[in-house]
């Protein structure tokens, strides 16, 4: 029962706890009470066994903070609950007992360290819940013999706000009652996958900039439900959605049964920065050879005093085409435009505000982000920054730019690189909006754009070391969800900003192909592979694995393996073709695409609506 200074809010009693049920066949299911208690105020969650009812209240468990001493704790089994496997990062400063007493299994996790809850139900029609706290601890499974995980649920719900998964109705995300995005934003603003902390990044669910990793894969755990339906509408086998394959599932790609011969592995060398840019400028100023700059800038990226004037053409701001004096035009035109969709969002009332929803939770997101994003760079570091108020105007105006992506979580984190190197509000723009045209699909809320190269990673995977796919593919359920994250946004959390500025202008070339960042991906699981597959691994320490990696990549040996790999599937005469078709190589583009006339165009394009013309649009023809 509650203490005496302790107020009891709900209880519930025939509420049965499962612990390890995979290693023992004792103390499986312990009867017990689901209470909801305030202790000074604070409400927690907690569980009790029914013969320990006289006990003081247990220890809270949840993960420590940032700075506290103590190892991490991975041995938490949950049991017969994959979905939930996740990775236990509950820190110690003391050896635990063995757990044989039923009462050492009782908890109380304060409602502000939970982060999210599972409820499902038995085909006996019996309800179960499992409760995984912010430090990525999935508590053991609690079966409600008599009912009341409504009532629980609806107890809960005057201290936080339960944000139901819109593909998986089991899965409720934790939000705090006062949350100012708690009804509001795409999926992922839901997720809180991208905040910062006050000086480092500390979200993505504890990501691994911090000194825990946990939360990650709680988000990850997420997107595994949602490639995916429940497992009881699930037959493992040929119609597995967690799998790359049948026609209905993923039109234009299927299962990847076998390896192929690939041959040797070609050797590649990388390059030296580009250095010079004049030499590439005809008495015009127009670039005499693009591709020679893309290649040179693929082999060795860019060296930084340059990076502000080539970064303009790679992300599209100027076409490679265009003279001096017409990117002066370009220059003009675009910072009107900039400015006529800035004055949009300035010129709105605190009184308009308050009746446009859409802007209002805009605005509460990207002011929350842009106090979070890189602040240990110089640039966005201390208060009253100017760098933070360019951050924050510039993505309040993508936001009038493109209504119906609007802001999402993680742009902020696109932004502040180019804002860096530009260091002017209207070329970040334009610059970003280049940069959005490649990745705009990862944020959207339907995910499918993710799911898609997913499953690409997958199919490549396969066909380089169908070991190693096969290993991760029996951990993860054909999914490589622990991949997410870099894919998202780039690789920008797993390499130094600087090793990132490179990385990104590399992308940008679009050499060899579009999809270079998969194979990227693959170089740094290949790198892993004798860890990986050496060693007696699951879901949960793989995930623990990867993502440990942060700041420990070399990236030019990445960038090297990445090519290595590119070249020796293409110089397979049996590649299969779905693999072709995630390179790129399915058919060449048509010759319009790469024609000089076609760079002119879009130079007249632009110039025609600086000076009001109209022009058609360039439609680039399919491969």
């Amino acid at each position: 029962m509650a203490g005496i200074n302790s107020k009891l809010i709900f209880e519930k009693e025939g509420v049965y706890l499962h612990t390890n049920a995979k290693r023992s066949i004792q103390e499986t299911s312990i009867p017990g009470f689901i209470r909801i208690v305030e202790r000074a105020g604070q409400p927690a969650l907690e569980w009790s066994p029914l013969e320990d009812e006289g006990r003081s209240a247990p220890a809270v468990l949840y993960s420590k903070k940032d700075g506290e001493g103590g190892e991490e704790d991975t041995n938490f089994d949950p049991g017969y609950e994959p979905d939930w496997a996740v990775i236990s990062t509950v820190k110690k400063d003391r050896e635990h007992a063995p757990m044989k007493d039923s009462g050492q299994w009782a908890f109380s996790l304060p409602l502000s360290e939970l982060y999210s809850l599972r409820r499902a139900r038995f085909s006996l029609g019996r309800n179960f819940m499992v409760l995984t706290s912010r430090g990525g601890h999935p508590l053991p499974p609690l079966h409600f013999h008599r009912g009341g995980t409504r009532e629980l649920l609806r107890a809960l719900h005057h201290y936080i706000v339960l944000d139901q998964s819109p593909v998986d109705g089991r899965l409720f995300l934790v939000y705090p009652r006062d949350s100012s995005s708690a009804d509001f934003g795409p999926s992922f603003d839901k997720l809180h996958i991208l905040d910062d902390g006050s000086d480092i990044v500390t979200r993505f669910i504890h990501d691994p900039y911090a000194t825990t990793f946990g939360g990650f894969s709680k988000v990850t755990n997420f997107f595994r439900a949602a490639l995916r339906p429940p497992e009881a509408a699930v037959t493992r086998g040929a119609q597995d959605p967690g799998l790359p394959s049948q026609p209905d599932d993923e039109p234009g790609f299927e299962l990847i049964t076998c390896g192929v011969e690939l041959g040797p592995r070609p050797k590649v060398t990388r390059g030296q920065a580009l250095v010079q840019w004049e030499e590439f400028l005809d008495s015009e100023g127009r670039v005499k050879d693009p591709e020679k700059v893309k290649d040179l800038v693929f082999r060795g990226g860019i060296t930084p005093n340059l990076r502000k004037e080539v970064w303009k053409f790679l992300l599209g701001f100027y076409p490679w085409k265009s003279t001096s004096k017409e990117r002066e035009e370009i220059l003009r035109f675009k910072t009107d435009e900039y400015f006529r969709m800035k004055v949009q969002w300035k010129s709105v009332s605190e009184e308009q505000e308050m009746r446009n929803s859409l802007l209002r939770g805009y605005r509460s997101l990207i002011e929350r982000d842009v106090n979070r994003t890189d602040r240990n760079n110089t640039f966005f570091s201390g208060n009253d920054n100017p760098g933070l108020t360019l951050l924050h105007d510039v993505l309040m105006t993508y936001c009038m730019y493109n209504f119906d992506l609007g802001y999402v979580q993680g742009m902020s984190d696109l932004l502040s690189p180019i804002l860096f190197v530009t260091q002017n509000e209207v070329e970040s723009f334009w610059c970003l909006t280049g940069f959005m045209d490649l990745v705009h699909q990862n944020f959207e809320e339907s995910q499918e754009a993710m799911k898609q190269q997913l499953l690409q990673l997958s199919i490549l995977l396969k066909a380089l070391d169908p070991e190693l796919c096969d290993f991760l593919d029996s951990q993860d359920s054909g999914s490589l969800c622990f991949c997410f994250r870099w894919l998202l946004i780039w690789f920008k959390r797993e390499f130094s900003f600087e090793d990132i500025l490179t990385l990104w202008e590399v992308l940008w070339t679009r050499l060899p192909c579009d999809n270079f960042h998969l194979l990227i991906a693959c170089s740094i699981l290949e790198s892993q592979r004798g860890e990986l597959i050496g060693s007696d691994h699951d879901f949960n320490t793989i995930l623990k694995h990867i993502n440990e990696l942060t700041m420990k990549l070399d990236l030019q040996s990445v960038l090297l393996e990445a090519e290595v790999i590119y070249r020796q599937l293409v110089g397979c005469k049996d590649l299969p073709r779905q693999v072709k078709q995630v390179l790129g190589l399915c058919g060449p583009p048509s010759p319009a695409e790469e024609s000089p006339d076609s760079q002119s165009s879009e130079t007249e394009r632009l110039l025609g609506q600086a000076e009001g013309g109209a022009a058609s649009s360039h439609v680039p023809s399919c491969p």
